[in-house]
């Protein structure tokens, strides 16, 4: 009896344990089923090399358009010397959440040397999507996998890859604000003691700004989306999966925005306006990272890096087919703070700081 009891209690706590470790895995979603969902039916992948190679190389690879990286203008936008391929730095610290498409071969390594800043430290490319049959994408999921070294010194912040889109494919970053005809971006961002968070430059009516979740930062630059809802890891692999799906009609607030961190979605918003025009649709990855901020106080005391993989991307034309109101007329923040400037400048009282 004795014998038997210990075994149903042996079962039960099998039992138990095959629950919970199931309930747990019903939070986690693969990249490929939340393309599936969204009916994301094409799908691409950034090559990388076979072997590890130094920055100049390596540049030359990313660069070479035999690789297929299609980026825009041809080139590295900013400090392609600061990109190298290497081995994987955490060959024993798989990635949590579900197993990924590819772990073996070369990483690709962003150097943030001491001191710097956006002009003198990370990397920053756009990576044309372009299909054969000149379709465009309004529906578009990027999934990448990224480390920071180990006791990575977060600072204040910094730039982490994302999705853009639009015709111009220099605005939306820097302060260069979106009229909503022009460009977007969604990319992640780290903040202090690794607080992730999604950085938009997207237009912010209907009081956005006043919605929970939403900091619509106070000098010009860009909207932070649901800070803190999840944190990196440094030391150790981390996955990024963002959903993008633009707004339609442009004069709804329907566009969504979804993102999983291993796996998990931790973030969602559904009620956002990326465009005020067709001309703005979803381009392709935009890895941009750097410290800052922009000023000595974002940047790293010491040489510090960050490590990316497996960039995969899915996409589709149809926009999103959410419920969502109408876009008023009402001026953003960010047009507030536009006119006032040009009033003062205009009555002789300088600009202002917003």
């Amino acid at each position: 009896m004795m014998f038997l009891n210990a075994l149903l209690v042996s079962l039960l706590h099998v039992f138990l344990s095959s629950t919970s470790l199931v309930r747990a895995q019903g939070q986690l979603t693969a990249a490929e089923d939340i393309a599936t969902q969204y009916s994301l039916t094409t799908s691409t992948s950034i090559p990388f090399p076979s072997a590890t190679l130094s920055s100049a190389d390596a540049a030359n690879f990313i660069q070479d358009l035999s690789n297929d990286w299609s980026l825009s203008k041809g080139k590295i936008q900013n400090l392609p010397n600061d990109t190298d391929f290497v081995p994987d730095p955490f060959p024993n610290s798989p990635t949590p959440g579900l197993a990924p498409s590819n772990t073996s071969g070369p990483v690709l390594q962003v150097t943030y040397p001491a001191g710097s800043l956006h002009l003198n430290g990370g990397t920053q490319l756009y990576s044309l999507w372009n299909t054969s049959d000149g379709s465009v994408f309004n529906s578009m999921l990027l999934s990448y996998e990224l480390a920071f070294d180990a006791g990575f010194d977060w600072v204040k912040g910094g730039k982490l890859p994302g999705l853009r889109g639009g015709p111009d494919p220099d605005g939306c970053s820097g302060g260069n604000q979106p009229n909503g005809s022009d460009c977007f971006s969604t990319r992640m961002m780290w903040r202090t003691d690794g607080q992730g968070e999604v950085y938009a430059y997207i237009p912010t009516p209907n009081n956005l700004c006043n919605d929970n979740g939403i900091i619509c930062n106070d000098d010009g630059f860009g909207e932070s989306i649901d800070r803190g809802k999840f944190s990196f890891v440094a030391g150790q692999w981390n996955r990024i999966t963002m959903l993008v799906q633009m707004n339609n009609p442009p004069s709804i607030a329907n566009g969504n925005l979804k993102l999983y961190y291993n796996d998990v979605l931790a973030i969602s918003q559904v009620n956002l306006q990326y465009r005020s025009a067709l001309s703005v649709n979803a381009g392709g990855l935009y890895l941009s990272t750097f410290f800052g901020g922009n000023d000595q106080s974002w940047a790293p005391p010491n040489t510090t890096h960050t490590y990316f993989r497996n960039f995969r991307l899915w996409g589709s034309s149809a926009a999103s087919n959410l419920t969502g109101s109408t876009v008023s007329a009402a001026t953003s923040t960010h047009e507030v703070a536009w006119l006032v400037g040009i009033i003062c400048l205009a009555l002789g009282m300088g600009a202002v700081g917003f």
